[in-house]
């Protein structure tokens, strides 16, 4: 079945009320979730946001110095700046593929920069950057992670550091030195626990998809890796699961909601602060094998920034935020960030954060453009209440 007519019709897809739930096990169906009825369209919400004295603009335009993007990352340096980061160069995995950034300044995003670009450590060759992660905990430095490799099975981790709000940067180093694999965040932003300790959900790619989580006790220094998370397979009925997105709910209870190609999000839940963690299980929100963010609003409330689309290699379209109320269970589709159905668009890799004035947001934007919205914390709060359901 092609998408166009997947679009038409609602084989395996029930909607309800603005919950979209799909066949959690469809194979390249292409299915297309309708949007629901209560669900703000795109056009509707970007113009409350600027009603609200948020943005909406593309980092960039078509005259950017590269034929493609992706990945994004965003952060709030100390000093207010909005921040972000991609990969970018002639495609995904070529070499010329390097680390590039820019701040948003008095209004406008400045001309992008490529911030790093180093060659191999084991090899000496150039090789393809991927997957960057901008991080601020407390204080004025803001760090900038990111992968270098041919291949992600044995891509390595680096991080550079700036005291400047990103406008300079400390030369790269490795994350963990010798590893290969993956250390640190592997694509969704480090979380600061009650405790105070740096936190990250991972993932490798080697020997199957297999998640775990990275802690660090001294800003970053040095690393504790957990076990990989417990994963039945056969029982699940995915290959693996990546890209944990984490979140704390109480002091040392941490839940993580990870990507897999079985049409769903699976879960895994701790409560000592990761040290140890629940074997995997399925849940009922639908994943298109792609990355998602999650940020709490900053009481019971968490904010996802997802495509909801449940097929392996689905539809990366449309781009949406859902809010769940209590704790990850369940979700409601709020608002479509992007809701252009055509056929092969894509609006990938979502970052979400909170920032001093609300919610800033990224994304890729059909592998040419960077897409950032600043939404103010009085909207994302007043379309997120319980009563607005």
């Amino acid at each position: 079945m092609t998408r166009a007519r997947g679009f038409f019709m609602v084989l395996g897809c029930l909607v309800l009320g603005s919950a979209i739930a799909l066949d959690a096990f469809a194979e390249d169906s292409g299915e297309i979730p309708l949007p629901g009825s209560e669900v703000m369209p795109m056009a509707a919400f970007a113009d409350r946001v600027e009603d609200a004295g948020g943005r909406v603009d593309f980092v960039f335009e078509d005259d950017r110095p590269f034929a493609q993007c992706h990945a994004s990352t965003i952060a709030q340096a100390a000093d207010g700046t909005l921040v972000t980061a991609w990969f970018g160069g002639t495609r995904e995995k070529n070499p010329d593929v390097g680390i590039w950034l820019s701040r948003l300044e008095g209004g406008e995003w400045t001309d992008p920069v490529e911030v790093a670009k180093i060659p191999d450590a084991r090899t000496g060759e150039t090789a393809p950057h991927w997957n960057p992660v901008l991080f601020r905990p407390e204080g004025d430095a803001l760090y900038l992670f990111f992968k270098v490799g041919p291949e992600i099975s044995h891509w390595q981790q680096f991080w550079m550091r700036s005291e400047d709000h990103g406008q300079t940067w400390t030369e790269p180093v490795e994350l963990v030195p010798g590893d290969e694999g993956g250390r640190g965040p592997v694509r969704s932003k480090p979380i600061i626990l009650s405790d105070g300790s740096w936190f990250v959900g991972s993932s490798t790619e080697q020997q199957g998809w297999r998640p775990f989580a990275d802690r660090s006790t001294d800003g970053g220094e040095t690393w504790t890796r957990s076990d990989d998370f417990e994963l039945d397979v056969e029982g699940l009925l995915i290959r693996g699961a990546i890209q944990p997105a984490v979140w704390e709910s109480q002091p040392g209870h941490l839940h993580a909601l990870m990507r897999t190609n079985g049409g769903v999000a699976v879960r895994a839940d701790s409560t000592d602060f990761g040290d140890t963690w629940t074997p995997l299980y399925r849940t009922d929100l639908p994943n298109n094998n792609s990355g998602f963010d999650i940020e709490p609003l900053g009481d019971d409330r968490l904010i996802l920034f997802y495509n909801p689309v449940g097929a392996n290699w689905g539809a990366r379209f449309p781009l949406s935020l859902a809010v769940s109320h209590d704790n990850g269970e369940t979700w409601r589709i709020f608002a479509h960030v992007e809701d252009d159905l055509t056929e092969g668009n894509e609006f990938s890799y979502p970052a979400i954060v909170r920032t001093e004035q609300g919610f800033a947001l990224s994304y890729t934007w059909q592998r040419q453009r960077i897409r950032a919205w600043h939404i103010p914390f009085a909207l994302m709060d007043e379309l997120t209440a319980e009563e607005a359901e």
